[in-house]
């Protein structure tokens, strides 16, 4: 099966989410494809890499494979027994030792396998298709060979990442002037970056934060990175135009490329919302959450786990909602429970209103106790947790400082007094807030300033290493003295140290729900056609017919504003209990416009994929997030740390 534009973009046809897209295209137009009148053909082995394992195994379930035929799934890298009655399917990354191990397998008298169906995850080099060709024993054994162009892991239905997870210590950190290993890192990304628009069949403006050459400020290899990659994706997306069936001629979309440099508050602040919580403050694996269940014939509790991912409604419904009304949603569904249940009724007779840990208990022991209604028992007990933790660190105090440190509203003086008065606080939630603070007073850490400040807070040596290592990140920038070495280059220019501004129209009905990310700022800009043009450069040479207006043409028009709206509109659940998501607004029936992504270089954080799921509501266009990975908090901090070592960690 091939994809047509109207398939799976964005201007025509059945509207589709990058998710939807990517598992459509990996069980239809690759899984889907050996068919043979001879009935020993009717299983099929999938044979992947580590990388093509991850973008499998991120799109679809395993019960999807095997629907498609599949009864085994291998490594390419293990040694396999033969099954030469049975076809293969190779979905492997285009490189020269994947084809080594792939003619390895097929080639000579006994190939392991009775036909190869070949899909590379991007393109590849006119050598190693020569290579495979050369080889006349394999060659009458090769049932397909294409290019997928498919290796971007789907974290969301609007996020993918291109799997850098060093992706910061590669392109900012010491190592950074060794342009043959940056280079390679970013022609990797921008061949992951293009499989994405490959996918959707769309034609991106490319948009970049460029650097301002203009001789009064040092330029280093760090300011370019943005300018490199949105380079080296162009030249990826010119190549498709001529390559990809039915790819489009002219422009159908927005690329945005940036770097954590346009905000270094976002990854380290305390984000309040359940899905930003959980991973911040649970020990989780992943997405992986492990609890224990009470054995009925006693003994020591049994050792569960569940997947905090979109296959749980109760997760999409709450999870970019702020952690007191998910807590007060969950009360409310335990309370609808048990007014509908006879069985609980019974158990209530002393009266009086029971708390939601009560109600967990008395919902577990109900006879008819479901899957729905266990997965419903699991959310009420994360909530307590995340609510005790906040409570025993005393998070709400920190919080509101945070908040008012960006804000505005607090200064040294404030930050100074919290230091000395919450000795007990953790040396973590100290450094988060020290570098809060260095963002926002970079002058306050000039000298001897910054060992004095970090002795106050009683932080250890190497944690002053991450402070510090933010002025990489930062890199040059035409409007900050030399004593902003830490000054973020967005806001650099704001007076009286002010990183944010209160977004005017939006009602805050929860408490610490001030913050928003920098990106929220800019992709709204992006879809007015508002972005200053001497910032953020475009690649394209833009024909009369493909201007930035027409790229406007999904946004709400005439005097209302969307701005009027109350904060909690967008988190209201939907008839699929994610009333933001892309998928609910097309089931509703409204017109998605011109889809908008944005890549940011170095990690991007939960808050920004929150803000992705809100503008596509409120713009009425798809906004999709790419990154080289998703951090939170702890892990954004380590890699900071990890700039500065000449030895990276493994």
């Amino acid at each position: 099966m091939s994809f047509s534009d109207s398939d799976n973009s964005s201007h025509g046809g059945e509207y589709k989410t990058l998710r939807h897209v990517s598992r459509d295209r990996l069980l239809y137009e690759m899984l889907q494809t050996p068919k043979s009148g001879d009935s020993r053909s009717s299983w099929k082995v999938l044979i992947m890499d580590k990388v093509t394992l991850k973008v499998m195994s991120n799109s679809c379930k395993m019960s999807d494979i095997t629907d498609q035929g599949v009864s085994l799934v291998e490594d390419l890298y293990r040694r396999r027994q033969p099954l030469t009655s049975m076809d293969a399917i190779y979905f492997i990354q285009p490189s020269k030792e994947n084809v080594v191990l792939f003619l390895s397998d097929m080639s000579g008298r006994e190939p392991l396998y009775r036909k190869a169906y070949v899909y590379f995850s991007a393109p590849i080099s006119k050598d190693l298709i020569a290579r495979i060709k050369r080889d006349t024993s394999v060659l009458p054994r090769i049932g397909a060979l294409r290019e997928m162009n498919l290796e971007y892991v789907t974290i969301d239905n609007q996020g993918f990442i291109t799997d850098h997870e060093r992706a910061l210590e590669e392109l900012f950190g010491d190592d950074a002037e060794n342009s043959r290993k940056s280079d390679a890192c970013l022609n990797v990304m921008a061949t992951r970056i293009a499989t994405v628009f490959a996918s959707l069949k769309e034609f991106p403006f490319v948009r970049y934060r460029a650097v301002n050459l203009d001789g009064d400020t040092m330029t280093t290899v760090r300011d370019l990175v943005p300018t490199k990659l949105a380079a080296a994706v162009w030249n990826c997306i010119t190549t498709y135009k001529s390559s990809v069936p039915n790819f489009p001629q002219t422009e159908t979309c927005e690329l945005l490329i940036v770097d954590r440099s346009v905000d270094q508050i976002a990854p380290i602040i305390h984000e309040w919302t359940y899905d930003a919580m959980c991973h911040d403050l649970l020990n989780l694996d992943g997405n992986k959450y492990v609890y224990e269940v009470p054995r009925k014939s006693g003994g020591p509790p049994e050792k569960k786990e569940v997947l905090l991912e979109d296959h749980d409604p109760i997760w999409l419904e709450l999870r970019h909602t702020h952690i007191a009304e998910a807590s007060e949603r969950l009360h409310d569904k335990m309370t609808n429970f048990v007014s509908k249940n006879k069985a609980a009724q019974l158990q209530q007779r002393n009266g009086g209103e029971l708390s939601t840990h009560d109600l967990q208990k008395m919902v577990q022991a109900l006879p008819q106790y479901s899957e729905q209604m266990e997965k419903l028992s699991i959310h009420v007990e994360i909530a307590g947790k995340l609510n005790k933790i906040i409570r025993d660190m005393d998070l709400r105090e920190l919080g509101q400082l945070e908040q008012d440190l960006v804000f505005g509203d607090a200064g040294t003086k404030e930050v100074m007094n919290f230091l000395r008065t919450k000795q007990d606080v953790m040396n973590e939630n100290k450094l988060r807030l020290m570098m809060i603070y260095a963002s926002i007073f970079p002058e306050n850490f000039e000298d001897d300033k910054a060992s004095q400040l970090m002795q106050l807070a009683k932080l250890p040596h190497a944690d002053t290493k991450a402070v510090k290592n933010m002025k990489l990140i930062a890199g040059s920038d035409t409007g900050k003295t030399s004593k902003g070495a830490f000054s973020l280059k967005f806001d650099s220019a704001k007076s009286k140290h002010k990183l944010r501004k209160d977004r005017s129209g939006e009602e805050k009905t929860w408490a610490l729900f001030r913050f928003y990310p920098m990106i929220e700022e800019l992709i709204e800009k992006l879809s007015k056609g508002e972005l200053p043009k001497d910032e953020y450069q475009c690649m394209n040479n833009p024909s009369p017919s493909s201007n930035g207006n027409q790229m406007n043409s999904g946004a709400p028009h005439g005097p209302h504003s969307m701005r009027s709206r109350r904060t909690a509109t967008w988190a209201k659940s939907g008839s699929s209990d994610d009333g933001y998501s892309s998928d609910s607004v097309s089931r509703n029936g409204k017109k998605m416009g011109k889809r908008i992504f944005v890549f940011i270089i170095g990690g991007a954080t939960r808050s920004e994929l929150r803000v992705c799921h809100k503008l596509t509501a409120k713009l009425g266009r798809e906004v999709v997030l790419g990154t080289t990975s998703i951090d939170d908090p702890p892990q954004y901090i380590t890699k900071l740390k990890l700039l500065s070592e000449k030895e990276l960690l493994n």
